[in-house]
């Protein structure tokens, strides 16, 4: 048994060591990324396209399930954005809370008569609702059907050939649209996708939907959860953009090209991971129409959204997430190895299948083996240590450069203290969050072969006042 435990723990040691590569790899493309553009003027970036003639209007897409707490803040946000030309469309997907009520009220909304393109088939739309303040702001109040079934909806009620996706609990900067448009309209329609950060907003000071100051939470579970968006945001999708192999864009802040998004069918309905799939599945249709139109990851605007600060709130969120994951994947596993997809197929997807996927699972047994080792001499204690050493730098060292490179790009955290913090508990991770994390993601991968959907429940305290 002993030696099966040991052929095991040498599997594991190598595994860990491969995908610690892989993020130093990562790292370095994301961190060339970011030394070439640190010398550029953002505000000049953005105001040379804010009165172009090329500058594309876009619709706002609000995708809302029982967001009385955050829905208002989010559209007050979206009307001090700095762009030329939106629409902003909330799509209450049969909320049981006041979603449409607070909607109404705040903005002296009247129902109005409609005539709804049906591009993609949704559940049964019961009202639409217009301001007569603002009359470019919307609201759909519909039956419930899911978030990709109300972001259809509001693909159908669309009317720009672009829109944006953004959480009803969320808030854009101001110039986040602008910087997120940027490279699709320099790119003369070459770029049909751009996802931009999203940063947690507990602990800042947000008034009037704005962000007046940046600051940390205390809870170490949120602090954790800002390490992670800094690791999954500026080293892996950064990297992944720059090779054109990004397979998600965040279901946060996304914008995508409407006819693209149209002719591949919409958001798909029976996975909670809609964003990914559309994603991949945008990838997969590109492939095949031999197609060089490209998906990128912006790191500098940024949507910031409110964390989970309780474990049960932020297991059914991690559980639905790699959920997601397994569905996407299983749902197009052609492409999987498969060299008619290019590096999508030979590099991408087998990244997230065995780094981001079953990770998990190979992490599990490595802290099995860890306590079996010193507790009940499964292994020699010195493999059992090598595993450990290995394992604190595959999750906590690699944290800590996460957090480094947030330094180096947005430097959103203004203190030194913040950083300080910041490495403190990045360095901390392997013993207690990540632990946590390899569980719920196992659950995860069992909750895919369950066939219910449905929106993912949170318990709000609202991030702005």
């Amino acid at each position: 048994m002993n030696s099966f435990f040991l052929v095991l723990s040498y599997v594991i040691i190598a595994y860990m060591l491969f995908s610690s590569l892989s993020y130093m790899a990562l790292f370095l493309l994301a961190f060339r990324k970011v030394y070439r553009e640190s010398e550029l003027d953002p505000r000049e970036a953005t105001e040379d396209i804010a009165g172009n003639d090329r500058t594309f209007p876009v619709s706002v897409l609000v995708p809302s399930y029982n967001e009385e707490v955050g829905v208002v803040s989010t559209v007050r946000s979206l009307l001090a954005l700095e762009y030329p030309e939106i629409e902003i469309i909330v799509i209450d997907d049969g909320s049981k809370d006041q979603t449409s009520a607070r909607m109404i009220e705040e903005f002296q909304m009247t129902e109005t008569p409609y005539a709804v393109r049906t591009y993609l088939q949704t559940a049964e739309i019961k009202a639409i609702y217009q301001s007569s303040i603002f009359p470019y702001i919307r609201l759909i109040k519909k039956v419930n059907g899911g978030k990709a079934d109300a972001l259809n909806a509001g693909i159908n009620l669309s009317s720009y050939p672009y829109f944006c996706a953004i959480d009803g609990d969320s808030i854009l900067e101001n110039d986040a649209l602008l910087k997120t448009m940027k490279p699709i309209i320099e790119s003369d329609g070459q770029i049909i996708v751009t996802g931009g950060s999203v940063r947690i907003a507990n602990g800042s000071t947000i008034s009037r939907s704005k962000v007046e100051t940046i600051n940390l939470p205390n809870h170490p579970v949120v602090l954790m959860q800002i390490i992670e968006y800094f690791r999954a945001f500026l080293i892996g999708r950064l990297a992944l953009s720059r090779l054109n192999i990004l397979l998600i864009v965040s279901g946060a802040f996304g914008v995508f090209h409407k006819e693209r998004v149209i002719r591949a069918g919409g958001y798909n309905k029976k996975t909670v991971g809609e964003d990914m799939e559309l994603v991949v599945r945008l990838h997969r249709l590109l492939k095949e129409e031999k197609s060089n139109q490209r998906i990128e990851y912006i790191p500098d605007p940024v949507c910031w959204t409110e964390a989970p600060e309780s474990l049960e709130v932020l297991r059914s969120q991690r559980i639905r997430w790699q959920r997601g994951l397994s569905e996407t994947l299983w749902t197009h596993k052609k492409m999987m190895l498969n060299p008619s997809y290019g590096s999508i197929g030979l590099v991408s997807m087998p990244y997230f299948l065995f780094v981001e996927l079953l990770g998990a699972i190979f992490e599990f047994c490595g802290y099995f083996i860890i306590f079996g080792g010193f507790f009940f001499s499964l292994i020699d204690p010195k493999i059992a240590g090598i595993l450990f050493l290995v394992t604190i730098f595959y999750g906590s060292l690699i944290s800590a450069l996460a957090v480094l490179l947030e330094e180096l790009t947005l430097h959103k955290y203004p203190k030194v203290s913040h950083l300080v913090r910041l490495y403190g508990w990045a360095l901390t991770e392997t013993f207690w969050y990540r632990p946590l994390m390899v569980i719920w993601r196992i659950q995860g991968i069992f909750a895919a072969f369950r066939k219910k959907q449905h929106w993912g429940d949170m318990k709000r305290k609202g991030i702005s006042t």
